[in-house]
């Protein structure tokens, strides 16, 4: 085999490696929900069908994964530090476009039977979402549309928003009105939108 026709090989299997899905780039303007249809069909698609199958709002989960993630596959918390130089891990085990923690994935995959739902699939990220705003709403009572709630309920827990622990957060009741507002946005964009 040529030294050409070798290197040419390798190339084009190394550039195939490349790209995966976008996972690491979020779509540009999040600030308009069409045009994040527009950049990504399939996060539309994504959404449309967790809407039919768990009842959220396309809105609801683009603003609430807005938050978590800024629409990227592969968002993690931030390293913690000791001596404020030294890496020791990760503030939590959030992962991927919903954030979603390691124990409550795999609660969802058992629960759902999707052993394979990976964190950085936009498909099983809202699927995911869907399910636990589905839940809250279950053990709850937050509406399907109460942006607002479901972010709260989302962010401590069913346990922690029926215990009202995010009383005393000032922080988050901030960032859950953000989101009740970003919510409303996105949902008279995509009125208009044609995708």
């Amino acid at each position: 085999m040529s030294r050409f026709f070798r290197a040419l090989v390798i190339l084009t299997l190394v550039a195939s490696c490349g790209g995966g899905g976008n996972k690491s780039s979020a779509p540009r303007n999040l600030d308009n929900a069409c045009s994040i249809a527009q950049q990504r069909p399939e996060y539309m698609k994504a959404f449309r069908k967790t809407e039919r199958k768990w009842g959220v709002p396309v809105h609801v989960q683009m603003a609430a994964m807005y938050q978590e993630s800024k629409f990227k596959g592969d968002a993690r918390t931030p390293l913690k530090y000791t001596l404020g130089v030294i890496p020791m891990g990760r503030q939590s085990s959030a992962y991927g476009y919903a954030q979603a923690l390691d124990a409550t994935w795999k609660e969802y995959q058992v629960d759902q039977g999707r052993r394979y739902a990976k964190r950085d699939r936009i498909a099983d990220a809202s699927d995911f979402m869907g399910w636990y705003m589905n839940r809250s709403k279950q053990r709850n009572g937050i509406s399907l549309n109460d942006a607002r709630n479901q972010y709260l309920a989302y962010h401590e827990g069913h346990t922690g928003y029926k215990r009202g622990s995010f009383y005393g957060k000032s922080w988050l009741m901030r960032i859950a009105g953000e989101i009740d507002e970003r919510s409303y946005k996105y949902r008279n964009q995509l009125k208009g939108c044609r995708v």
